[in-house]
């Protein structure tokens, strides 16, 4: 090869190794991650309805100004199409609200020749502690007290049960509060049966249960209920009318009554519980 054949390929090789490299190859080279460094996302967290706000980064390493558009679901940026100079990191604010429930969304950015950078969002929401119960639907059939205990809050609940009933002449049960073998799950309704094996034979009640629980949650509900022997009452109304009446009262209040012995309260699922029947309210 000759000096000057040489010397031309020479100069050839120098100036396309020196030559800049294209635009669109420059531009591959750009990201897009949370600003702050070391996060692979953008976390937040809060009540529904909060306003949380955050920052990514478009980071432009190439030797020719980049121009990107970012987009996603829900969230508002400072800017939404940002022009970023060779070699230079542009920092864009945003804001996002936090749902109703836990969610994701993709910021997604996209240059001028339509490649794509994705960062994903994780919202999460906090719900504030609150302890509310309810006691609802309360019956009473022969020697049962049937209830419901509603889990209104959003912590669990292990609640605590006092009963107590008056008849026509004064108190015929009083049982002091006592903790319930049963948890209450936010949100859940239990049907409970509370024994009875003592009820009057003849009397017109009116029975109260009260539940309380952890951080002043409780509720107290009543009912009303009769007890007739309809088999004696017959029989004494047939014999000698109000005066057999009158006998089934002092039955009622002479009638031995027998100490609770401290049984829990059966618990059936709301779906197999059967309708109860058997005493007026």
């Amino acid at each position: 090869m000759s000096s000057a054949v040489r010397v031309l390929f020479l100069s050839l090789l120098l100036a396309f190794l020196s030559a800049p490299a294209p635009a669109a190859a420059a531009a591959d080279g750009w990201s897009l991650a949370p600003s702050g460094g070391g996060r692979p996302s953008v976390y937040g967290e809060g009540p529904a309805g909060t306003v949380l706000q955050d920052t990514v980064s478009v980071t432009n390493p190439g030797g020719e100004p980049l121009t990107v558009r970012l987009h996603a679901p829900g969230v508002t940026f400072a800017d939404g199409t940002v022009r970023v100079p060779a070699r230079t990191r542009a920092d864009v604010p945003f804001t996002v609200t936090v749902p109703a429930a836990d969610r994701a969304v993709e910021i997604v950015a996209r240059d001028t020749d339509g490649a794509q950078r994705r960062v994903r969002v994780h919202l999460r929401v906090t719900v504030p502690e609150l302890s509310a119960l309810t006691v609802e639907r309360v019956t009473v059939t022969g020697d049962r007290i049937a209830y419901e205990l509603v889990n209104r809050g959003t912590t669990p609940l292990t609640p605590r049960l006092a009963v107590h009933a008056d008849g026509v002449f004064g108190p015929v049960l009083d049982r002091a509060p006592r903790t319930l073998p049963v948890d209450l799950p936010p949100g859940s309704r239990t049907r409970l049966t509370e024994p009875w094996p003592d009820h009057p034979a003849l009397d017109a009640v009116d029975v109260r249960l009260t539940v309380t629980a952890a951080a002043g949650a409780g509720d107290t509900a009543q009912v009303s209920a009769r007890f007739v022997p309809w088999g004696a009452l017959a029989g004494g109304v047939g014999c000698a009318g109000a005066a057999g009446l009158g006998a089934l009262f002092v039955v009622r209040r002479r009638r031995r009554r027998r100490p609770y012995d401290g049984g829990e309260p059966e618990a059936e699922p709301l779906d197999k519980q059967r309708e109860l029947t058997g005493a007026g309210t």
